[in-house]
């Protein structure tokens, strides 16, 4: 059976599912950077899996499982039963019961990708109910990273974070979505407009988010160096790749772009171009 996919509508660094379930046996939640049934990078988490004896997190389809427990008869064919799946931006996910804060199944990827749509199924022959208690619900933290949805128009949101200059004033962190992207680049207050780097072209948006709630600190990168681990994802390549947050001197100005690991480079929006760079610096967490 597919999943019936949501897009995650929060952009908090971590966000909570709740729901409960009336099924027999598996009841499957997968957390992915798409909506396609077959894409990946994808987890997915069995509830109530090999005859209701054990729940398990699997990444990309892929044995073994990154995680699991025994946990006899943890679903019900005649009542309800409610759990709630965290994540965060470095893909730490959590398990839980109802009513219940610790967890009985958790996982921190170590290659953590960017998750934008969640997806409900019963599986192996099972079919139930599915209630969503409260849909997708951020969690604050202080002091987190964040993205705060903005338009065109909108004033500047609380914590918003300057990343760089132009000629003009400052740059703030910013993305936007593109062509199935989710790109980072900058906003420029002055246009009230986000610009993002793609298809070697600048593109200007009017929907976009803006980081917000942290300060930032910047690694510098040299042609053939690793991106530090401790780098804040900050969007996906179409086909799923994370992007990172870069920024780069150019002709007098500190402009904001993404950082696109496989190609080995930030790749800035200026000028109406899209420029890359294999020198520059990349934003990381404190």
């Amino acid at each position: 059976m597919d999943y019936d996919f949501q897009e995650v509508s929060t952009t908090n660094s971590t966000c909570v599912l709740r729901f409960k379930v009336k099924v027999a046996h598996d009841a499957h939640v997968c957390l992915s950077s798409s909506e396609d049934q077959d894409a990946t990078p994808i987890y997915e988490i069995f509830i109530g899996g090999w005859d209701n004896s054990k729940c398990a997190i699997r990444r990309d389809r892929t044995k073994p499982d990154r995680a699991e427990a025994e946990t006899p008869d943890v679903l019900s064919a005649d009542e309800f039963r409610g759990f709630w799946v965290s994540w965060n931006s470095d893909c730490k996910i959590e398990v839980g019961r109802e009513g219940e804060e610790e967890p009985f199944l958790s996982f921190t990827d170590p290659e953590p990708f960017e998750i934008t749509h969640y997806g409900l199924r019963t599986a192996w022959g099972a079919s139930g109910e599915w209630e969503i208690e409260q849909g997708l619900e951020p969690v604050e933290t202080p002091g987190e990273a964040c993205w705060v949805p903005t338009k065109a128009g909108d004033d500047l949101p609380e914590g918003a974070v300057v990343g760089g200059a132009d000629l003009e004033c400052e740059l703030y962190i910013a993305r936007a979505k593109h062509e199935g992207a989710l790109l980072p680049g900058k906003y420029v207050p002055a246009h009230g407009t986000t610009y993002v780097a793609w298809g070697g072209e600048e593109h200007g948006k009017e929907e976009f988010e803006i980081l917000c709630g942290c300060k930032p600190v910047w690694v510098q990168v040299n042609e053939g160096d690793e991106i530090p681990e401790n780098a804040l994802p900050g969007g996906r390549a179409e086909d799923g790749e994370t992007l990172f947050v870069g920024r780069v001197q150019h002709e007098g100005t500190t402009t904001l772009g993404k950082v696109h690991p496989s190609h080995a480079s930030c790749y800035i929006p200026f000028g109406g171009q899209e420029l890359g760079f294999p020198d520059y610096e990349v934003l990381v967490r404190q």
